[in-house]
């Protein structure tokens, strides 16, 4: 795809924020949020990108900000770009939130559910319009501070789905029931959907932690206390002490045990694992004194990172990680792990 339209000449790259802004007629910031410890995020990069988009402006733009950033922000981005635009020239700020999953990326930007565009003037509307209306899919325009809101109440919304059905595996496991078959029956009522209702070891990764603990912290500072996001939360990091103790309850005393580990991205068909459960699931083994055999099919190279040689070791075949454990864990759902040959692998 990017071969095909550099060829064509509809794609092109710079290292130089004056030419990129000389040449566009809609400018896209997408850049970091990065979190901070108090919840909120950092808007550093977003505060940059404006004044280097500013002092670069010699004619109207459409400034679409893509950033996941807490509501209110697109009027700070068009404060900063008044503020340090050295030409007499007019602009629109719009909010655009992006709605990409990790590792579907090109897919959900070709076959989207919607576009959320939020703007109250005509132009950056029809300029909107223009460069959306191709993928035939629902264009919702809204006002800007909508348009902020709406991306941190969906992932906080889907957060809340996958405590839901944890919470629920917590009470199937103490009373016989059968969380599959559950989660089954929920998914099939149209007003809920099966997506995110498998029970797991929790959600992690760059955007539901991040997005949920920045939607608790806008609340409170506009004065609400958003007490069901808090208790999603909380059931987040009580799903992994669950996981953890069914481990220690088998095993007993972990230290100088050998456990074997599948999986180390923080969800199948990525690399990333930032803020994985997978991770923390090794690093807290790790603390209790086990030894880990380790495998993933993309995440290894980055894990290298958060988990050092020694007491951890890399395995490239899946049906070797086993060797010598005392247990094995899945701990990311990769599909190919369903296939796995427990007998082949040495496990009883």
């Amino acid at each position: 795809m990017v071969k095909k339209n550099v060829a064509a000449g509809r794609l092109n790259f710079t290292a130089s924020t004056a030419e990129g802004v000389e040449k566009s007629d809609v400018i896209f910031i997408a850049v970091p949020t990065p979190p901070l410890e108090d919840g909120s995020v950092d808007l550093s990069f977003i505060e940059r990108v404006a004044r280097d988009i500013a002092n670069a402006m010699t004619s109207y733009k459409v400034v679409v900000d893509k950033s996941t950033v807490p509501v209110k922000t697109g009027e700070k981005v068009a404060e900063t770009i008044k503020r340090y635009c050295k030409a007499e020239c007019d602009f629109d700020v719009i909010s655009n939130p992006e709605f990409l999953r990790e590792g579907f990326a090109v897919e959900d930007l070709m076959k989207p559910d919607r576009f959320v565009v939020g703007t109250t003037s005509d132009k950056p509307e029809a300029a909107m319009r223009e460069i959306y209306e191709p993928f035939n899919a629902p264009i919702i325009f809204t006002d800007i501070n909508s348009a902020e809101l709406i991306k941190h109440a969906a992932n906080s919304f889907l957060a809340m789905k996958i405590s839901y059905i944890n919470a629920v595996a917590a009470i199937c496991e103490a009373s016989g029931a059968n969380v599959e078959e559950v989660a089954r029956g929920i998914g099939m009522d149209e007003r809920i959907g099966s997506r995110f209702l498998n029970a797991s070891l929790g959600f992690g990764g760059s955007c539901f932690p991040k997005d949920l603990s920045a939607f608790i912290r806008i609340s409170d500072d506009l004065g609400y206390d958003f007490g069901l996001l808090k208790e999603v939360q909380k059931i987040n990091a009580k799903q992994m002490d669950r996981f953890l103790k069914k481990i220690t309850d088998t095993l007993w005393i972990l230290k100088d045990k050998t456990i074997g580990v599948l999986g180390l991205a923080f969800k199948q068909n990525t690399d990333d694992v930032r803020m994985s459960p997978a991770i923390e699931v090794c690093q807290r083994l790790l603390k209790e004194g086990a030894s880990l055999r380790v495998h993933d099919p993309k995440a290894m190279e980055k894990a290298r990172e958060l988990l050092p040689a020694g007491r951890v070791t890399y395995v490239d075949d899946m049906d070797s990680v086993a060797e010598g454990c005392d247990a094995l864990v899945v701990a990311t759902e990769w599909p190919e792990f369903k296939e796995l040959d427990l007998a082949k692998a040495g496990m009883p």
